[in-house]
């Protein structure tokens, strides 16, 4: 298990949202060997977020440990994620209450793409299937 954990451990470059550059450490475990696969963020504690993202926490933890984490800004609570190797963040955001889409954070990329919540099952299936 050692040899996986000092594979994965990477610290890069990545841009914040001021349009800086600040160190990211990230463990890029195979999503297989990664503990958690899913988390689920909403971008706000807002009142009008929080019940969507719960419902869409609802959705994914059936199959897959997933995390749940409102606390802080958006951009931290992506990379406490990254350091514990979640493979993949979903955010909610206020655009969801109205067009019902995500946005899914892929971790070594850190790429996003905005999909209904009716295909994220098996989004996220086809990319943490076993083949």
């Amino acid at each position: 298990m050692l040899a996986f954990l000092v594979d994965a451990y990477r610290v890069d470059e990545a841009p914040t949202a001021k349009g800086d550059v600040e160190k990211r450490t990230l463990l890029a475990l195979h999503s297989q060997l990664a503990p958690i696969k899913v988390a689920v963020l909403p971008l706000s504690r807002n009142e009008t977020l929080v019940p969507e993202a719960r419902r869409v926490h609802d959705l994914v933890k059936p199959l897959w440990m997933t995390s749940y984490d409102d606390a802080g800004a958006i951009g931290r609570r992506y990379r406490r994620q990254d350091e514990v190797g979640t493979p993949f963040c979903v955010t909610v955001d206020f655009e969801t209450l109205t067009d019902r889409q995500v946005t899914v954070r892929e971790r070594d990329t850190m790429a996003q793409e905005r999909l209904p919540i009716e295909g994220l099952l098996a989004y996220l299936q086809e990319r943490l299937s076993w083949d």
